[in-house]
């Protein structure tokens, strides 16, 4: 494995963590400014190091690792076709949802544990040790779990399933180590896999979270799909057949399942946990399919549903900013006040579910035609909850935004900072959606390369049968 010509990994990971500490004496106006200044920075990094990555060409590369290459050895930092997306979005998902947090938020939205999980999120995307890889995992539960005790909320929900998940995790990588690829094992990892993704039924962690704590820590605990990379790196390698068709059958589920919720909820925050979770599920739907195109859609997948999902969240959490949490049980009329803010809702509403001229499109259609060749009931499920989301995102559309104009004795329309996070976002999914190639052939080489680990890590036990 080839080492990159600078420390990229390294400083993605300390950035956030030195704005942590500074943002811990400076909590509001100050530590907004540390807060964005760093995670612009880190941003930057994270497209160095995809850069440098690339200008290898190599299927993965470790980090020039300066401080702690003597003990922690050459794996420690490791980019790859997998990751070396992901960790530009993960950060790109962090920086808007900054900008886009107004000073009404800010009193709520702690920028120290912000920085803290950023850190944490950084060395998950880029850890190749498994056990160190458990812990980090492990350390990214903690900044939601103080939120929820700051706020006075109780964490017995999120704890309960954050440590189940822990638990048979840690259980099940222990046996693989000890006895090898063994149905127990891979079962252990496969549900710590489910629950941490939220499949129904072990769901109600994450309706709970995105209910108590705030909009912005929720959004950014899941959006990155942490779960997804944990199933790539302990499930797909090592699983039977049965046990990747048990999570493509419970993702399916969930898809429909939640499609269907997102239609007759009544807050928004639920609309979008749900909308969220359709979304995520489907990307599992991809690991059954067992074809280089099935999994670079899944993975495209990813990327689509990380984008659009995370610009679809900016106009939720600004019309939380003045109304409080928004119900979808009346018609708001909206329109009039934030116009900006309403076509963007509708445009990344509907790049979520695939519109022509998104990157969503082109996921859509490889997920698609990827099921239907193998099993044509996937591909009708994938296009009935994609349907049904779609519905859901009209309808929330219509209940926010139109209907008797609304009576304000203050200005509620967008502010500049709202506009920049809008500008960003919509220059992403549209550049996704008109040049695509780029990113597709980065997910088919991603998706070789994972069928590579699956065939050496099965490898050993073949011989044994």
């Amino acid at each position: 494995m080839l080492e990159m010509h600078f420390p990229w990994l390294e400083i993605a990971i300390l950035l956030p963590l030195v704005g942590g500490l500074l943002c811990l004496r400076d909590r509001l106006d100050r530590g907004r400014m540390i807060s964005l200044v760093i995670t612009g920075l880190t941003l930057l990094a994270t497209l160095c190091a995809w850069q440098d990555f690339l200008s290898l060409h190599q299927t993965a590369a470790h980090d020039h690792w300066y401080f702690a290459h003597k003990w922690l050895g050459d794996q420690m930092l490791v980019i790859d076709e997998l990751s070396a997306p992901l960790l530009s979005l993960a950060t790109l998902t962090y920086l808007v949802t900054l900008i886009a947090t107004v000073k009404a938020k800010s009193r709520r939205f702690s920028y120290s544990g912000t920085m803290f999980s950023l850190s944490l999120l950084m060395a998950t995307l880029s850890s190749r040790e498994s056990w160190l890889l458990v812990g980090l995992l492990a350390l990214g539960c903690v900044p939601p779990w103080i939120e929820l005790r700051a706020r006075g909320r109780s964490t017995r929900i999120f704890t309960l399933h954050m440590g189940l998940f822990l638990t048979l995790l840690c259980l099940g990588w222990g046996l693989l180590n000890w006895q090898g690829s063994t149905y127990l094992s891979t079962g252990l990892l496969t549900a710590a896999v489910l629950i941490r993704c939220g499949i129904a039924p072990l769901h109600c962690w994450m309706t709970d979270l995105f209910e108590n704590a705030t909009f912005g820590t929720a959004l950014l605990y899941c959006t990155p799909m942490v779960g997804v990379y944990a199933a790539m790196h302990f499930v797909f390698p090592y699983a039977p057949a049965g046990a990747l068709r048990l999570i493509a059958i419970a993702s399916m589920v969930t898809a429909l399942y939640a499609s269907a919720m997102t239609l007759v909820q009544r807050e928004a925050r639920r609309f979008f946990c749900y909308l969220f979770l359709s979304h995520s599920s489907l990307v599992l739907v991809g690991l059954e399919l067992s074809t280089p195109q099935g999994l670079a859609g899944a993975l495209s997948m990813w990327l689509a549903a990380g984008i659009s999902l995370t610009g679809f969240s900016l106009v939720l959490r600004a019309v939380e900013a003045r109304l409080g949490q928004v119900t979808l049980d009346r018609f708001h009329g909206l329109y009039d006040h934030m116009p900006d803010l309403a076509i963007f809702f509708l445009f990344t509403g509907l790049a979520t579910v695939g519109f022509p001229g998104t990157f969503g499109f082109f996921a859509s259609e490889l997920l698609i035609d990827a099921a239907v060749h193998v099993y044509p009931i996937i591909g009708l499920i994938i296009l009935l909850a994609t349907a049904l989301n779609g519905i859901a995102v009209f309808q929330a559309f219509l209940h926010i935004f139109t209907g008797v104009k609304r009576d304000t004795s203050v200005s509620i329309g967008s502010q500049p900072v709202e506009r920049i996070a809008i500008l960003i976002m919509s220059v992403v999914i549209l550049g996704g959606g008109l040049i695509p190639q780029p990113a597709i052939a980065s997910r088919f080489l991603a998706a070789e390369h994972l069928f590579e680990q699956q065939e050496r890590a099965q490898q050993p036990t073949q011989a044994t049968h």
